[in-house]
């Protein structure tokens, strides 16, 4: 049986998780990858704006490197959410 991989001082307590919100935008090849504390409310309010009629331009503040992002309502190809973990 395989076992994981740990190096020495690294244990569960120190593994944290985080999740962010993938905009993926029609013609764009990477995602924009968008952290939030409400990734949940995030993900609810884009899918909502991906299927209105009307094209509105969407500007949010994030956490993660990118600190300020707007982009317009009707070129959201897809969401997603992405659970990640890293070291405290």
């Amino acid at each position: 049986m395989a076992q994981q991989f740990n190096p020495q001082g690294m244990n569960a307590q120190n593994i944290k998780k985080r999740y962010a919100v993938l905009v993926f935008i029609k013609g764009s090849t990477a995602p924009l990858v968008l952290y939030v504390q409400d990734y949940q409310a995030l993900y609810q309010e884009l899918s909502e704006r991906m299927i209105s009629p009307n094209a509105v331009l969407i500007k949010k503040e994030t956490e993660g490197p990118l600190k300020e992002v707007c982009f317009v309502s009707n070129q959201i190809a897809a969401l997603a959410i992405q659970e990640e973990q890293y070291l405290n």
